[in-house]
């Protein structure tokens, strides 16, 4: 295997895969790889047999941006509702593609349940939970030759929690025989890249196009997933998925995939990403999809919704006003853009400023599309409001929140309308 220590490329376009990869659902088509953007992705947690709840969570989950969403099939109950989700969804005018994640019986979910195998816009085949011995091949290609059969891509995803044992034991028995083996480490990374390409490889053999195959190796560890994936995308030109599998929950699951995938993309590595986040009890699914597009966004790699610049307040800012008012247009932005990105074309690549005191507040509020200077501890209770660098207005009383928001949507209106463009 080669050194890990890879030189950084000069910026976050350096590689994608030159292979693009489409995923498609009847007039909605996501291209994965090639030129293509980085596309955003997600995962159900309903049981996939409760056609009604899935088909409500992946509606969430593509108001929230999710451009592609995997559910399990993981019994014949699943496969058999897989259909009427997707009809339920065409009937609410949800559109997104669906991927099916298939484990251990994927074959014979997707040969007996053909239904089920056209719904589906992808596949998700792990190599590591496909069959032992001589059932492994066998099962393999059933599943890939569906995908032709049907004309769906698929993506080989290797997970170290799952890898091919029959595959490890064979590069560990390689490592035992060589002059200077390699760390423990270094063997599960090779192990990891090899399954994924050598699985790919035999997907081509059984008739699959380089064009329809995306692959993954998913650790649960920042420094590993960085080694994987950077060796990874040296050996093959597949689209590549990124995920730090098992991210955790909060802010550690959020910083966790944060470190990792940003790291991989500002070298160019990863078509397309999903974050793995455990959601708090009874909390938000759609959150993942939030932190990848503000990954992608605050590298600058794509624009999903107007950005809100807040400072994060000091001895001068004890009133929590600007708190609660960044609070309040933030989430008023993101509930807009389902809407407004058909209606205001343009409107994700706005800036809003939502300062809190005389320091810095007037700057930055120049600098933003728009901006609002709220005042500061012992500062005159009064609210200047800035437009593309200049004063409009000063705002003051109780009706600053409504006022500012109004202000908002009168300069979405103004610029970025249709006729406007």
């Amino acid at each position: 295997m080669s050194s890990m220590n890879t030189a950084i490329p000069s910026g976050p376009n350096a590689r994608r895969s030159s292979c693009g990869v489409l995923v498609a659902h009847g007039e909605r088509k996501v291209w994965v790889g090639g030129a293509a953007p980085v596309v955003v992705q997600s995962m159900t947690n309903t049981d996939t047999a409760d056609a009604v709840a899935t088909a409500i969570q992946i509606k969430e989950l593509a108001r929230a941006g999710s451009e592609l969403v995997r559910l399990t099939v993981d019994r014949p109950e699943s496969a058999a509702a897989v259909p009427y989700i997707r009809d339920q969804l065409d009937k609410m005018g949800v559109d997104v593609p669906l991927v099916g994640d298939f484990h251990y019986n994927g074959h014979t979910l997707l040969t007996e349940y053909p239904d089920c195998a056209q719904a589906l816009s992808k596949y998700r085949i792990n190599p590591g939970n496909v069959g032992k011995g001589a059932k492994r091949d066998t099962q393999f290609a059933q599943m890939i030759e569906v995908a032709i059969k049907y004309d769906k891509p698929v993506r080989i995803g290797v997970n170290w929690g799952s890898l091919d044992q029959a595959l490890l034991a064979r590069i560990m028995d390689e490592n035992a025989a060589r002059a200077n083996p390699w760390t423990a480490q270094a063997v599960m990374y090779e192990a990891l890249v090899t399954s994924a390409i050598e699985n790919a490889v035999r997907a081509e053999e059984l008739g699959m196009g380089r064009d329809k195959i995306i692959l993954s190796c998913k650790v649960s560890g920042v420094q590993d997933l960085i080694a994987v994936y950077r060796e990874l995308a040296k050996r093959c030109d597949y689209a590549l998925h990124l995920g730090l599998t098992e991210a955790g929950m909060g802010s550690k699951g959020i910083v966790a995939s944060t470190a990792a995938l940003s790291v991989l993309l500002q070298e160019g590595i990863g078509d397309t990403i999903r974050i793995s986040l455990t959601p708090e009890p009874g909390g938000d699914r759609s959150k993942e999809v939030v932190v990848g597009q503000e990954i992608l966004q605050t590298m600058g790699l794509r624009k999903f919704t107007p950005m809100v610049i807040a400072c994060p307040g000091c001895g001068r800012t004890t009133s929590t006003v600007f708190q609660e008012l960044a609070d309040d247009i933030q989430t008023y932005l993101r509930e807009q853009m389902p809407e407004w990105k058909k209606t205001y074309p343009g409107v994700e690549a706005m800036n809003v400023a939502v300062m809190g005191c005389i320091v810095n507040g007037p700057g930055e509020s120049k600098h933003a599309n728009i901006g609002i200077s709220l005042p500061g501890t012992g500062e005159s209770p009064a609210a200047p409001v800035f437009v593309d660098g200049e004063k409009v207005a000063t705002l003051r009383g109780e009706n600053i929140v409504q006022e500012f928001q109004t202000i908002v949507l009168d300069y979405v209106r103004k610029n970025y309308s249709k006729q406007a463009a």
